[in-house]
């Protein structure tokens, strides 16, 4: 017979046994849940030139295609808006006590009810170059816009940084960029771009118009007229004058407007007028901002600048926003239309400007008396979101509408669970995807994903995202043998598999993506800190408005579909 202790360990023995051997396997499902996202960036710029001065800042302020900025001030907040085009949500808002400190505080159009119309447009559509303008008569903040798809509208609140009204349409209101102007008398005006009641003389060939605004019924009153036919100067054939902007200084009215495309030929122009209505008279030496006649082997060449800006400090300076690009070698960019800030300058017959012949857009500036902060939005930066709360953070944006059946912070607390959907980032819908801009041409972003997908179909991982016809997919997927990490490029002709390789499936799938500014190379890991190369030299100018076109520029993020 066997003793008691025999029996003992022999039934301690057969417990271990059966709790190993029937412990679950990892169920499959069509789910991938993300631990972390970080984002890392180390353009060569800010590493061989530090600030040195508390008081300096680099351009740009807002990195990465923050695009057609508008600025307003209420005398002691400053509050900085840019374009959003086909994403969710729409019109990033910024707050700054000094304009070189800035801190993002939400986005204007965060509400569905706000944004219509966007499913099944390209991602170049959408909202157009919002103007944000403060009313000190009715203490009242306006943000006007163009739907390109629904026409011009306004929204408004008394708290910018709450929320805002749903759309106010302005059907009367054609063309595109249309802004606020709030005179010191309590009138109010709308000036826009627009096509010509006649034939237009050449491609390009737009005007300004301006029409009267009754603030208290919402609604647009009176004719309109039309300021400026063409650009400066009709007889060279000035094309896409647009992003206008009126302001009253020093008795004087002032309309300042782009010209020349938004591309290398960008500029800024301004006209001087004794009303509203005008007539103005453009200045005899514009355009007041441009870099389009600089040679273009020139080192860290800023291009495309324009669509500005201007605003007035408590201090009593004058400042202007506008965009620019950061090209490589003075050939592609994958950031897009950036944010910059530069000091105005007045001309000794009462013009502003920002740059004159020769003189480049700085990329180290300082404003004098403001420190600059620990935490700015320039420069070199490391950000990280560990989805330990139950929202997306501000950074991230969705395509078309706000895909909150897609991803979830519930399933699994501290991890954000993003479904399979059969939805592709190629179609003009809402896929599975959420995304952050690239803000540096050098870069590194990193997650860990946890993902078992059912079947071959299914696949999650990260995605280099610039237009429905140009994305590289950085995927797990199931295949025939077992698992497989691939790079999957997506172009108009349709998918191609540039690498791929076998993995074993595990706990975890590290991913890490590295940019070189012309290249992207792919890491995985399904051990902690044991990288491999999936593959690299690939061509980062893929992903540029040089070869996709359109008006942003590109996201990197995270991406589940079943095709």
């Amino acid at each position: 017979m066997k003793s008691a202790t025999q029996i003992s360990l022999c039934l301690i023995f057969l417990s271990v046994f059966f709790i190993v051997s029937c412990e679950p396997a990892i169920k499959e499902e069509p789910v991938a849940y993300y631990d972390y996202f970080t984002y890392t960036g180390h353009d060569d710029f800010y590493e061989k030139n530090p600030l040195t001065g508390k008081d300096q800042f680099y351009n740009p302020i807002l990195p990465g295609w923050y695009s057609d900025p508008s600025i307003c001030t209420n005398g002691e907040d400053y509050f900085l808006v840019t374009s959003s085009f086909a994403y969710f949500p729409g019109v990033p808002i910024f707050h700054s006590k000094d304009l070189v400190n800035w801190k993002q505080i939400g986005h204007v159009l965060d509400r569905p009810s706000q944004l219509t119309r966007m499913e099944g447009r390209g991602i170049s559509r959408g909202i157009f170059a919002p103007a944000i303008e403060y009313n000190p008569h009715n203490q009242t903040y306006y943000m006007i816009t163009t739907n390109v798809s629904a026409g011009n509208f306004f929204v408004k609140t008394k708290d910018p940084f709450g929320s805002w009204s749903d759309p106010i349409p302005l059907p009367e209101v054609g063309g595109i960029d249309p802004s606020f102007f709030f005179d010191d008398d309590g009138r109010a005006y709308i000036v826009n771009n627009d096509g010509m009641d006649g034939k237009e003389l050449y491609e390009g060939h737009r005007s300004i118009r301006v029409r009267e605004f009754d603030v208290v019924n919402d609604k647009t009153i009176g004719p309109w007229k039309m300021l400026v036919n063409g650009g400066v100067n009709l007889a060279e054939k000035p094309i896409w004058i647009e992003g206008p902007h009126l302001y009253k200084i020093n008795g004087k009215y002032y309309l300042m407007a782009a010209e020349g495309g938004t591309s290398e030929q960008h500029s800024e122009v301004i006209f001087m007028g004794d009303s509203p209505m005008g007539e103005f008279k453009p200045w005899n030496k514009n355009p007041i901002l441009t870099q389009r006649h600089l040679p273009g082997d020139r080192p860290n060449p800023i291009t495309c600048a324009g669509h500005a800006d201007l605003i007035q400090t408590k201090e009593g300076d004058w400042w202007a926003v506008f965009l620019a690009c950061r090209p490589i070698n003075n050939q592609f960019e994958n950031l897009g239309r950036e944010t910059f800030l530069m000091p105005v300058r007045w001309s000794d017959d009462g013009f502003p400007y920002m740059t004159r012949d020769e003189e480049l857009i700085p990329m180290i500036s300082q404003r004098k008396g403001v420190e600059r902060g620990e935490e700015v939005t320039f420069g070199n930066f490391t950000w990280k979101d560990e989805f330990d709360t139950n929202q997306l953070g501000m950074e991230w944006l969705t395509l078309r509408t706000p895909a909150t059946d897609l991803y979830s912070f519930e399933k699994r607390p501290g991890q954000l669970a993003l479904e399979c959907s059969p939805v592709k980032a190629a179609e003009m819908k809402t896929p599975a995807y959420i995304g952050r801009r690239m803000q540096h041409h050098q870069f590194t972003c990193e997650t860990r994903m946890q993902f078992h997908p059912e079947n071959e179909k299914q696949k999650a991982g990260m995605l280099l995202f610039k237009d429905e016809a140009h994305h590289y997919f950085f995927a797990l997927q199931k295949t025939a043998g077992g698992y497989s990490v691939s790079l999957i490029q997506t172009s108009d002709s349709g998918e191609k598999t540039l690498a791929e390789t076998p993995v074993k499936k595990g706990k975890f799938l590290d991913m890490k993506v590295v940019s070189t500014g012309l290249q992207y190379a792919f890491y995985y890991a399904t051990q902690e800190g044991k990288w491999e190369l999936l593959t690299d030299q690939v061509d980062a100018s893929y992903l540029s408005t040089a070869t996709a076109g359109g008006f942003t520029g590109s996201l990197i993020g995270m991406y589940a579909t079943s095709e």
